[in-house]
């Protein structure tokens, strides 16, 4: 953390954005430049992680370090960037189909692990960068390039998915409202143990169906006096949303364990415990090679 605030602009690149003109994932950076800036963050000691996909060029546009990875590995190569430096701090940004469909083998033991890390989908219902192909998060019926009559796959509950999948902090937001999207990043980043933030981030050039006026109509607020510790209640709340009783904005889901990080540190504070010479080396390696000797 430094000890002089930053402006948010601080926090940019100067690399110009290749990103259509009103585009959703905007609200998503300038979120993060003035979380970043509010939260006294450090650049030095910040990491960005990317898969690809539209989403995933974000990294380039900010000014800590970034990691541009393969298609749908930015989770696990972030869990990697934590595990060898934990003191670091680890964000992960992707799009729908980087996170859901080719990432999607990654997305379950990464939360079931709780992994140190804040998990940011901008989610537009879309493969943008391949124009306009269907995304697991995809309406029944969206028109798609390789689906003119219409897509006849049911939307995954991604929120849903999280809360079951052991993730400690689940919330969602929408780009057209930056604030909000800010104080969702600002507390996914506070929070210790897998964040999981999906923004409702509008393709402005492909999808003409969910637009920015769309989403405005069907987002609402999480209920005051919604439980965050209650699983049960967290899911029922994502499907609500998936029932087009409203899409819920806030924070469905928070609890608190120990991070993966916690776990290694406990096994190598009990291995660190056993003297060396009291270890039979040739005895463990007999158990469990038979027919060794």
């Amino acid at each position: 953390m430094l000890e002089e605030k930053l402006k948010p602009k601080a926090y940019s690149s100067d690399i110009p954005s290749r990103w259509c003109p009103g585009c959703g994932d905007f609200g998503v950076t300038n979120a993060l430049s003035r979380a970043f800036s509010e939260n006294l963050l450090d650049q030095e000691r910040t990491v960005i992680v990317s898969g690809i996909g539209c989403s995933s060029r974000l990294p380039l546009w900010m000014g800590p370090y970034g990691f541009h990875t393969l298609h749908g590995r930015a989770l696990p190569v972030a869990a990697g960037i934590k595990i060898s430096h934990p003191e670091l701090d680890v964000l992960v940004t992707m799009g729908d189909g980087d996170c859901f469909s080719i990432g999607g083998n990654h997305y379950p033991p990464v939360m079931r692990r709780n992994f140190d890390l804040t998990a940011i989908v901008m989610d537009n219902h879309t493969y943008g960068l391949t124009k306009n192909q269907c995304s697991p998060t995809s309406q029944v019926g969206y028109p798609g390039t390789l689906s003119p009559v219409g897509n006849v796959d049911e939307p995954m509950n991604v929120l849903g998915l999280a809360v079951a999948n052991g993730a400690t902090f689940v919330a969602q937001t929408f780009s057209g409202k930056p604030k909000h999207v800010m104080q969702m990043v600002e507390a996914g980043m506070k929070h210790r143990g897998f964040a999981f933030i999906n923004v409702l981030s509008p393709c402005v050039t492909f999808n003409k169906l969910e637009t920015f006026e769309y989403w405005k109509e069907r987002v609402v607020e999480v209920p005051e006096g919604h439980d965050t510790s209650d699983k049960i209640a967290a899911w029922k709340l994502s499907e609500e949303g998936m029932r087009g009783n409203g899409l819920p904005m806030g924070i469905l889901y928070q609890t608190t364990r120990p991070t993966y990080s916690d776990q290694v540190a406990m096994v190598k504070e009990k291995l660190h415990s056993v003297p060396a010479n009291e270890l039979d080396m040739e005895a463990i390696f007999d158990s469990l090679t038979p027919g060794r000797k």
